[in-house]
């Protein structure tokens, strides 16, 4: 429609104020896009997401398992040290018993009889058994004193009894390595011919085989 005075009806304005509003909007939509683009890690696409969460999932379950070893590790060192304290206390309480058991042989050995022979070495006693085929022993040795250094030599046995025909046979058995300090128990068995019949059994404590007597004393055999 026209107007009547021939004029047409000015058009409107934006106003100045959403101008500058669209501006800022613009520019900090760019801005942020500049800095996604520049600094930021770029984007993951939905299949790179999926193989990230699957890669974290299986290091969350491997160290959930490493943790789980870390755990049973550490219970069988706990239990490794204490098996290691209670072996220690054993040992400890099996050295003082062996102490204790020196100390009483010690003085076993000292309230044995002497040796009616004396000599440098004393056969304080001894006890000897046969078997068939087999002379078993046990014999306790004795130096005078408190000896710092070992002496070392042998123990001659000497067996004397009957042959399976009834003859008297006298046999010199091997002879046994000695290192003694102070006293010594030698102990073992001997082989004897068949039929053979022990009477008696001559110790003899040498120096080295067939060497200085140190000491001898003559015993039965049971």
């Amino acid at each position: 429609m026209f107007n009547s005075l021939g004029a047409s009806r000015p058009r409107r304005r934006i106003p100045p104020w959403l101008l500058w509003g669209l501006f800022a909007a613009l520019a900090g939509a760019g801005a942020v896009l500049l800095v996604q683009e520049r600094y930021l890690p770029p984007r993951l696409s939905p299949a790179e997401s999926a193989a990230l969460r699957r890669d974290f999932e299986q290091a969350d379950a491997e160290r959930k398992r490493l943790q789980a070893e870390l755990a049973q590790t550490t219970q069988r060192l706990q239990r490794s040290e204490a098996d290691k304290a209670a072996l220690g206390e054993q040992l400890s309480a099996s050295q003082a018993t062996a102490a204790g058991l020196r100390d009483d042989l010690e003085a076993i050995v000292q309230a044995l009889p002497p040796d009616p022979r004396g000599g440098s070495v004393e056969v304080r006693a001894g006890q000897f058994s046969a078997r068939p085929g087999a002379l078993d022993y046990n014999v306790v040795l004795m130096r005078d004193g408190s000896p710092r250094k070992a002496l070392s030599g042998v123990v001659q046995l000497t067996v004397s009894g009957e042959s399976a025909r009834g003859a008297p046979t006298t046999l010199a058995l091997e002879p046994i390595a000695l290192s003694m300090l102070g006293h010594e128990v030698v102990r073992g068995s001997a082989p004897l011919p068949e039929g053979f019949k022990p009477r008696q059994t001559t110790v003899q404590v040498l120096d080295k085989a067939a060497g200085k007597s140190l000491g001898m004393r003559v015993l039965l055999v049971r």
